[in-house]
């Protein structure tokens, strides 16, 4: 499948076949890192890494899956940089597509990720913006094969905040693949409706079922339960609303029981506050796979990045 030359920005852009492709691409270059090999896919390439949010997983999957195909990264935080600010990000854009080969972006606006791919000519790759987290769906979604040896059919339950990027991106990519998704959330968090209406037809297509609904009893028969940050980057101001909110809505053994299914996963995109969205009991229990999704972020953004820009 020939992915050269595309951005990654969000999900929305991309056929099932083509994030199946980036998934089993993931799974293959982990599995040769495993045996010790690294890669030249990436060997001359220039990868610029633009940070407005600080990030650890992002950063360091990145980094490490540029370097293990040969690549050479560089960071440029926010103060290193003048985009959006002293110079359009449509001039620096057009500057650094001069200068690097590929450019990630993870900040606030989905505006500012799609001017960088669309003025600078080179494949950029969306690692993270207050609409989308489109590679972190993929290392959930490797993690999820891994654990259950297929995804289309699953049920998969994603309980707390909604609306946020990541409820927007888990449902994209589940409907486009074939997971029955559901949204436990409370009326005034539940995903907005423009969200509903571009997932319709990637789920009448899949035969995914969608669920969106407040309550906590649905998790029944969920065979991964998800959850999120009660408070995104940028919105601490409403730490205290938000957690007397979503208390009902915390991932507790009991919730867990409530699947009636001892296998069912639980899920996280990090990092935890451990005590709100989850219980510590529930986070390092046996069915906790929260750090190999974190390993997974790695693998599969060197996946995009190979598919796009690779040799």
């Amino acid at each position: 499948m020939n992915l050269k030359g595309r951005s990654f920005l969000t999900l929305k852009d991309f056929t099932p076949e083509e994030i199946e492709y980036l998934i089993d691409l993931a799974a293959n270059l982990k599995e040769r890192k495993k045996q010790g090999y690294t890669g030249v896919s990436l060997q001359g390439k220039n990868i610029t890494l633009i940070f407005e949010k600080p990030s650890t997983r992002t950063r360091c999957a990145f980094t490490v899956a540029c370097v293990d195909e040969g690549g050479h990264p560089e960071y440029l935080g926010k103060d290193d940089i003048q985009l959006g600010y002293k110079e359009s990000v449509e001039d620096t854009a057009r500057v650094l597509g001069r200068m690097f080969d590929g450019i990630e972006f993870r900040g606030f606006s989905q505006e500012t990720v799609e001017k960088l791919a669309e003025y600078s000519g080179v494949p950029v790759w969306n690692g993270l913006t207050d609409t989308y987290h489109p590679t972190q769906i993929l290392a959930d979604f490797l993690t999820m094969k891994e654990q259950f040896g297929r995804l289309k059919g699953l049920n998969f339950v994603y309980i707390g905040d909604g609306r946020n990027n990541m409820a927007n991106s888990l449902l994209i990519g589940a409907t486009k693949l074939g997971i029955n998704i559901g949204i436990i959330a409370p009326k005034q968090l539940h995903p907005s409706e423009n969200i509903l209406e571009t997932i319709k037809p990637y789920a009448k297509e899949s035969g995914a079922n969608i669920t969106i609904t407040e309550d906590i009893n649905q998790v029944k028969d969920a065979d991964v339960i998800y959850t999120d940050v009660w408070c995104s980057m940028g919105e601490e101001d409403k730490a205290k609303e938000r957690v007397e909110l979503l208390k009902p809505y915390q991932v507790n053994k009991k919730i867990m029981e409530m699947t009636g299914k001892s296998d069912t996963r639980f899920m996280h995109c990090l990092p935890a506050v451990k005590g709100n969205e989850v219980t510590g009991e529930v986070f390092e229990s046996e069915n906790s796979v929260v750090f190999d999704e974190a390993e997974n972020r790695m693998h599969t953004i060197k996946a995009v990045m190979v598919a796009t820009l690779g040799r």
